[in-house]
């Protein structure tokens, strides 16, 4: 499968999808990031082009390869049947295909990466439509191979 046709999949994923909070502030953020996210690859694209933040290579934590017998889309399609969708607000981290994320509430997520080799990485954190800055310097990343591994059981090569 080409970079096309994966950003072609990528567009047609159904979207991770946030937690209503019920704090005020929170509820704030909410409606912010409601309008802000289809803009996000765009601006993110800019910032990059315009050197105004920088990002490359991959973030840390990773889960395992993809077994032969399965695909890229195997394991993108399992991740949705599991409550996975779209991440539209992170990094695109070299080589990657689709990031993908499950929220747990409004503060925390499971976000997961696949990469064109068949490389998988993942990790918990921080959203960041409830904590932006934390979010971005990755504070508090929790790495949870082992909940991840035991999710994709024998469709991976644990790493």
């Amino acid at each position: 499968m080409s970079q096309t046709m994966y950003a072609h999949l990528e567009r047609t994923l159904p979207r991770s999808e946030m937690v209503y909070p019920s704090a005020s502030l929170d509820r704030i953020k909410y409606s912010f990031w409601r309008v802000y996210t289809p803009l996000h690859p765009l601006v993110r694209n800019t910032a990059l082009a315009l050197r105004v933040v920088s990002h490359s290579g991959r973030q840390r934590f990773p889960i395992g390869k993809i077994v032969p017998g399965y695909t890229i889309k195997d394991i993108i399609d399992f991740l949705i049947s599991q409550g996975y969708g779209n991440h539209f607000i992170a990094w695109k981290d070299d080589g990657e295909v689709v990031s993908l994320r499950r929220v747990a509430g409004f503060s925390h997520q499971y976000h997961i990466r696949i990469f064109e080799d068949g490389e998988i990485r993942g990790h918990y954190e921080y959203t960041p439509e409830c904590y932006p800055i934390l979010h971005y310097k990755a504070v508090d990343q929790i790495d949870c191979r082992e909940e991840f591994q035991k999710l994709l059981g024998d469709k991976i090569v644990r790493a």
